[in-house]
């Protein structure tokens, strides 16, 4: 006689929507942006001042739209008093509560500081961008280049608290084996830097600042990130098929069959090695051909953000997808309301509000590691005097 026996398992919905890729999106592109802001703000290296201004403008602007995707996360976004109301200090959710407000406020306060000189310079211009100039600039006095450093040594010092627990959040989820693996908090770190470096040449290009010292510096940032991601994920992968058990052998077992995680694989794989050569390419022509290959760096940009965007959607949503209690894998569509492609159409579109609100409201191009409103008015490099379009756009209002 034969007998059949019948395996049922729950589904279960997923945990994080969309808004979670863009959270942690846009929070590494923040503290990414910040650490290639440091060596103008921090370190007074007044030729790294011109990518700083780029650096700075990115970082501000994806760290007041971040918290914005994290609320929405929450799906009860009125209910983020409970991280405070009711505190684990063994949760890195709870602990990452406690870091973004001041790694924000830090941010704010460096961004202020770094413009207040421009800001103060321009207190006698007509219309609205005068009168926030005037509102803004809170007076007369000299920024202290001490404190623009001290400001922004402490920035940095919680970026690397966003970096820890925004990575360890995930990591700890014994649950997931993709998840549960040391190797991915660098990873994400890696291509944070990466996504920071693209968006700043997408911003040089945009903005008409034009820089092409800006444009080498970020190739080789992402020449390095993009190295350093490469190790990464090499190591990841031996330590996955090397072991007999652990978190990353379990990882790949979960997915050794399926044939769209394979092409997941295989076009992560080919989208690096075509940016690094690109990378490369870029940087070994003959003088007299970068300077026309530059103006095109901007798509090389567009390209690196896709791979940072794309890694973390992976993780975060991909993962989601694999079956924890039977075999198999569950199928995601992404829906057109605000848990899904509006939410992630709204997210980009909220950061490029706050882009365009302060190229018209504050003279960022301007910006100095401190000093007065007379230093803000003078060319910072020799680079200024012989690039009229590092100066960047006419001021708007």
């Amino acid at each position: 006689m034969n007998s059949t026996i019948e395996l049922l398992a729950p589904r279960y919905d997923i945990a994080w929507y969309p808004w979670a890729v863009q959270y942690f999106f846009m929070i590494a592109l923040s503290y990414a942006s910040l650490w290639l802001a440091a060596p103008a703000l921090v370190l007074g290296k007044t030729r790294w001042l011109a990518t700083a201004r780029l650096a700075l403008l990115a970082c501000i602007t994806t760290t007041l739209v971040a918290p914005v995707a994290l609320l929405a996360d929450l799906h009860q976004p009125l209910r983020f008093w409970h991280f405070y109301a009711y505190a684990n200090s063994t949760s890195w959710m709870s602990i990452g509560s406690l870091i973004l407000p001041l790694y924000v406020v830090s941010v704010l306060a460096l961004s202020w500081l770094a413009w207040r000189p421009a800001l103060q310079a321009n207190r006698e211009a007509t219309g609205l961008s005068g009168l926030v100039a005037r509102l803004a600039s809170f007076g007369s006095g000299r920024t202290p280049k001490w404190l623009v450093a001290a400001v922004g040594l402490a920035a940095l010092v919680l970026s690397t608290g966003i970096m820890l627990y925004t990575g360890a959040e995930i990591a700890v989820v014994k649950a997931r084996p993709l998840w549960n693996t040391l190797w991915l908090p660098p990873m994400l770190i890696a291509t944070g830097f990466i996504s920071a470096a693209g968006l700043i040449l997408v911003l040089n290009r945009l903005s008409g600042v034009k820089d092409e010292a800006t444009n080498r510096c970020m190739l080789k940032t992402l020449l390095v990130s993009g190295g350093v991601a490469a190790f990464i994920a090499i190591g990841w992968l031996l330590n996955g098929l090397l072991a007999d058990s652990g978190s990353v052998a379990a990882a790949l077992a979960s997915v050794r069959y399926s044939s769209a995680w394979r092409n997941t694989a295989l076009w992560g794989a080919i989208a690096g090695v075509v940016l690094f050569a690109a990378v490369i390419w870029a940087l070994t022509r003959p003088a007299g051909e970068q300077a026309g290959l530059m103006a095109w760096a901007w798509l090389i940009g567009l390209f690196a953000l896709h791979m940072g965007w794309m890694f973390r959607w992976v993780v975060l949503m991909d993962v989601q997808t694999v079956a924890r209690h039977s075999a198999g894998f569950h199928h995601y569509g992404i829906p057109a309301g605000s848990s899904g492609l509006l939410g992630i159409v709204g997210t980009f579109g909220l950061w490029l509000a706050a882009v365009l609100i302060i190229d018209l409201f504050v003279p960022w191009r301007q910006a100095q590691q401190g000093g007065s409103a007379t230093s803000s008015t003078f060319p910072d490099n020799a680079q200024s005097s012989a690039n009229p379009a590092i100066q960047g756009a006419p001021r708007h209002g």
